[in-house]
């Protein structure tokens, strides 16, 4: 069937008819487009209904001309990257920040202001392809805008659901992508159905295909929520405290929710929230990593995440950036069972005057060891700028201790730059599958931020040798070096601690402008013809972008980064925009297959490959 195509300057006004009428003829095809960029585009819909009786879609629009290139020859390797559409309230938080200023302009300040389409962009990650680095789709999610996409799982595995979390909608999508470059929507949670929950974040995806989801933020409705374990916990509204686990089926249908909170609260002191509840606490799950076969789970607490978004300029308390990490027992898939809560220390260049910038705070992500003989984890916080390792989380009470300050990579990253890990700003934390290396993205410290002539940190990404400390044993007190002096923390700890083998700079000689998120490329090509798995990862991918609204933005480029067997790292220099020539791909841009929507912010990404091309 064909039909004309929506012009993207009407899209805003038209898509609730339009989509109508698109649903009702099911999957819709044509090809045209009303951009002189794309100028052939074959656009197909797949829809499902929802739990609020209303449909939810896909739209894919396939760049005709770079398929047709890409019919035959080798099989091709897929960077899906998870997207939302920049507007004036993104771009406003600039504005305020940089008062004394002007805020006119408004709506015509930037190309689209209002709010456009969300997507997951596809693009050929095929080294050596004529359109390497092209985007060759993009599937906008509707009618829901403003989700403000945020992460997906940390790594994919075939057969597996692409599970991509709505940080503002409250929404999880999962998308089939089997037949890719064309994706297929396989169903959408909606904030009414994780009641208990709210901000989604990140997701692992266990053996059976299901997921657990950190949901961030505290019950959709303030006040007393009660849970299917059969305990009750008290919040303080959406997007506040206490946060939870969702457990998802493969169509995102939530099979159960899980609380994070302990029963008589956390530590006071430690653990603010806004507006105050009766428990403190400081349960806002961000990462997520699971060992099905040692049956537990970590999860880190990052933030109360709606007090960074309502006042970029002036944080209400350092105290609202979290230093726990929480693990679960898993031997009931179904109903995860809160074990522990361990509180990060402070390390020897925490400041009392300053808590925010102190080693423990802001725990944003963990990952976690994978091979059998070892059962430790990792942890790192993006103000506090450290790592952490425990190296048993099977322990009824792990025992965190900090090996790697991110100052001690700070020179490799950029010579410039000074050895203060402080508000590093990092984000993405990845062990190699063979527990050989530790992969860590940081955005760098943006000037001024620790005093008014800070210069600030270029950011970039490091490579870690952890092959001694993960063999060093299941005790703490097994493992040789400590980072327990300044001089440490800026030169590395000694004895079996990390030490730095690979590093890249992002953005080099501009402070706070590196990646915030990244993946691992866990495909090679083999002889015969199709991808099968690596323990030795060939690429990286990491995402410049965090949150436009927190007042840590970026510059909305995505680079793929080389990998070798001794994890020295580099930056691809071949994978480059189709528009700009530029290294790296920029989502700031006018057009895409989807229309003149302008800027685009991308937040994380995933390398992907056909079902029919994997063994």
């Amino acid at each position: 069937m064909r039909a004309t195509p929506l012009r993207p300057g009407r899209w805003r006004k038209v898509v609730t008819g339009a989509a109508a009428l698109a649903l009702a003829a099911g999957a819709v095809t044509y090809t045209g487009s009303a951009t002189g960029a794309y100028a052939d585009v074959q656009t197909v819909t797949d829809a499902k209904t929802a739990s609020d009786g209303k449909q939810y879609w896909v739209q894919n629009h396939l760049v005709t001309k770079d398929l047709a290139r890409a019919e035959g020859g080798t099989p091709k390797k897929w960077l899906l990257v998870w997207a939302g559409d920049e507007n004036i309230a993104d771009t406003l938080v600039k504005d305020v920040k940089n008062l004394p200023g002007t805020l006119g302009g408004g709506l015509n300040k930037i190309k689209n202001a209002l709010p456009g389409p969300d997507f997951l962009a596809v693009i050929d990650a095929t080294q050596g392809s004529p359109t390497y680095g092209k985007v060759v789709n993009t599937a906008t999610v509707g009618p829901l805008v403003e989700n403000e996409p945020h992460h997906m799982q940390y790594v994919w595995h075939k057969g597996d659901t692409i599970y991509a979390g709505a940080l503002f909608a409250a929404a999880t999508y999962a998308f089939d992508v089997s037949a890719l470059p064309q994706l297929k929507l396989k169903g959408v949670s909606l904030p009414t159905n994780t009641l208990g929950g709210s901000v989604p974040d990140a997701y692992w995806v266990l053996k059976d295909g299901t997921a657990y989801g950190t949901y961030m933020g505290g019950p959709v409705v303030p006040g007393p929520h009660a849970y299917a374990d059969g305990s009750t916990q008290i919040g303080n509204g959406f997007a506040g405290s206490p946060g939870e686990v969702v457990h998802f089926g493969q169509n995102a249908q939530v099979l159960s929710e899980s609380p994070a909170a302990t029963p008589q609260g956390d530590n006071q002191k430690l653990c603010d929230n806004l507006p105050q509840l009766g428990k403190p606490t400081c349960a806002n799950p961000h990462g997520i990593q699971a060992r099905e076969d040692l049956n537990t789970l970590v999860t880190s607490d990052y933030a109360e995440p709606r007090n960074i978004i309502l006042d970029p300029v002036k944080q209400p308390s350092p105290y609202l950036r979290r230093p726990t990490v929480r693990t679960w027992d898993i031997s009931d898939r179904n109903h995860p069972k809160l074990k522990s809560v361990s509180y990060l220390q402070d390390g020897p260049r925490a400041d009392p005057a300053d808590p925010l910038h102190a080693e423990s705070r802001a725990v944003m992500e963990t990952t976690v060891t994978n091979l059998p003989g070892h059962k430790g984890a990792f942890a790192q916080t993006m103000q506090g700028g450290a790592v952490f390792y425990t190296p048993d989380i099977t322990a009824a009470e792990p025992h965190w201790i900090e090996v790697f300050d991110d100052g001690a990579a700070n020179k490799a990253i950029y010579a410039n730059n000074d050895s203060n890990g402080g508000s590093s700003n990092g984000g993405w934390i990845q062990t190699s599958p063979d527990d050989k290396y530790l992969y860590r993205a940081i955005v760098g410290r943006q000037k001024g931020t620790l005093s008014a002539d800070d210069p600030g940190t270029t950011g970039g990404v490091y490579v870690l040798d952890i092959q001694k400390l993960v063999n060093a044993g299941d005790r703490i007190e097994d493992i040789e070096g400590r980072i327990d002096t300044k001089a440490k923390a800026q030169q590395g700890g000694g004895g079996d601690l990390p030490t730095v083998v690979g590093a890249a700079p992002i953005n080099p000689g501009t402070p706070g402008a590196g990646p915030h998120w990244g993946a691992y490329d866990n495909f090679v090509l083999g002889s015969d013809g199709f991808y099968h798995e690596t323990d030795t990862p060939q690429h990286l991918a990491v995402s410049n972008y965090f949150v436009a609204r927190s007042g840590l933005d970026g510059d909305h480029k995505v680079n793929l980064l080389n990998l070798g067997p001794d994890g020295k790292v580099s930056v691809d220099s071949n994978f480059r925009d189709e528009f700009t020539g530029q290294v790296g791909i920029n989502f700031n841009r006018k057009s895409w297959p989807h229309g003149a929507f302008g800027n685009a912010k991308p937040h994380s990404e995933l390398f992907v490959v056909a079902d029919a091309d994997v063994r």
